[in-house]
């Protein structure tokens, strides 16, 4: 009997105030779904920084004269360079490219642009040793100790290129964390409202069930209740969106980079691993909201 009349004061309570319920859902379920868009980048950003690993190089660059007088690296200083690469402790593994295996390599890059292709010579491209490291987050060991060493022209190192890179996708998840922030100040303002206001509205009935001898935790359940349901159908909508944004959006915008292996996708297990702390964030935050209001604001 008791569950029954809490289940319709939860019914007749949304019914009553539909506007501001709707616009308290809508609310709630965009904050949920920047939230949980920023917690997809950010497992999409560890993926993409596991594809990247094994494959970060340090590229050292020859000097024109030694790109075009030794192809095999068979004089000093090319065969030198390539005999302290290889001792070095640092170094898992160096290979040796001349001008012509660069063009090559040049042409499989940019095939899908023939006009480039046309452009480029052999000439244009220096010798290099490509290195990986046995530890990549330390790219300037290689720096330091051949910089300025007879044959080096440059030294490029593909960790500088993937530090924009992740920093860029760090700033869209900052900027979504940020937004999801200020529409989750105001959620909670509207849970609040919305409860101040259902309880107000029933005030008389309350305080007739007071005088018989309900208690006070009996008497506002029905309130809390609603701002649960509120915060519960908000995270489904939330989950939905996200469903939403990655078969309309996503898969359709990255499909180029992800079949490059440029990034990693957004798969729907991820989508998965998300809904559940967004469906308990959008109760937690419901329920300690309700419960702050009803003690701060409705005293009967």
């Amino acid at each position: 009997m008791r569950a029954s009349f809490v289940f319709s004061e939860v019914v007749t309570g949304l019914r009553r105030n539909i506007t501001m319920t709707i616009a308290m859902i809508i609310t709630t379920a965009i904050s949920l779904a920047l939230l949980g868009g920023g917690l997809l980048v950010v497992r999409m950003i560890d993926k993409t920084k596991v594809l990247y690993q094994d494959k970060v190089e340090v590229s050292v660059f020859l000097t024109n004269d030694v790109s075009s007088s030794d192809k095999g690296c068979a004089n000093d200083p090319c065969k030198g360079l390539f005999s302290a690469l290889q001792s070095d402790p640092a170094v898992d593994t160096v290979t040796f490219e001349n001008r012509e295996q660069a063009f090559e390599r040049f042409k499989r890059i940019f095939e899908a642009q023939p006009e480039l292709v046309k452009l480029a010579r052999p000439e244009a491209l220096p010798a290099s040793f490509h290195v990986k490291l046995k530890n990549p987050d330390r790219p300037e060991v290689i720096t330091q100790s051949y910089n300025g060493r007879a044959g080096v022209d440059t030294i490029s190192d593909q960790s500088e290129f993937l530090d924009r890179f992740f920093n860029a996708l760090n700033g869209f998840r900052n900027m979504t964390f940020a937004i999801a922030l200020f529409m989750a100040i105001a959620a909670l303002l509207l849970i609040s409202n919305t409860v101040q206001l259902s309880a107000f509205t029933r005030r008389t009935e309350v305080g007739i069930m007071r005088l018989v001898g309900a208690t006070r935790w009996y008497t506002q359940l029905p309130f809390l209740l609603e701002a649960m349901v509120t915060g519960l159908i908000g995270a489904v909508l939330a989950i939905g969106l996200l469903v939403l944004l990655k078969l309309s959006f996503l898969d359709d915008v990255l499909a180029d980079p992800i079949a490059a292996g440029v990034v990693r996708s957004v798969e729907s297990i991820d989508i998965l691993l998300v809904a559940p702390w967004l469906l308990l964030v959008a109760l937690g935050i419901s329920a300690v909201t309700g419960y702050v209001t009803l003690r701060l604001y409705v005293r009967t």
